[in-house]
């Protein structure tokens, strides 16, 4: 399980530009879901990656999943080398996402998100109906699962939703 008052502090201090999605950006609009990962989408500036490497440095990345003893080193070469990370560390998983399905990078989401207060910090997370956009564009069996539960919240704020959104 994600330490998110000691994560959502790290990337903030560092001063990373990132956006909340997934999981946790489902229980910020307030499904009662658990879930076991941070997801987010960062920015892939050179120097916004230089800060979010060295913000995580400290809880001992890795990539999960992996074979014991496999040699990763999560710096900013591997990082804008790649784009998308499922990681473990000290805090628990994390999820680094330089683009999502349905949503694109992180300046396509930025006009599709809201401040939210977690844990008494002001961060980014999409907004409802961009986050029903990512789960249907994911496709998968959890995120289908949860779309049902994420669009009664939609109804709940909004209304019934027309055609053209369902």
């Amino acid at each position: 399980m994600i330490d998110l008052d000691r994560m959502i502090p790290a990337l903030e201090r560092s001063g990373v530009r990132f956006l909340i999605v997934g999981g946790v950006a489902a229980v910020l609009h307030g499904s009662a879901r658990l879930t076991q990962a941070l997801d987010i989408v960062y920015d892939r500036d050179p120097e916004n990656v230089r800060r979010l490497v060295r913000a995580l440095a400290p809880h001992a990345p890795r990539l999960r999943g992996a074979p014991p003893g496999l040699p990763f080193r999560l710096d900013e070469r591997t990082v804008l080398a790649g784009l998308n990370f499922t990681l473990t560390t000290a805090l628990g998983d994390l999820d680094l996402l330089g683009e999502v399905a349905g949503g694109g990078a992180y300046a396509d989401l930025l006009p599709r998100s809201d401040e939210v207060d977690l844990s008494g910090l002001r961060v980014r997370c999409v907004d409802l109906s961009t986050l029903i956009a990512l789960k249907r564009a994911a496709g998968r069996p959890r995120d289908l699962d949860a779309l049902a539960e994420v669009e009664a919240l939609r109804e709940e704020r909004e209304g019934p939703p027309g055609p053209a959104t369902r």
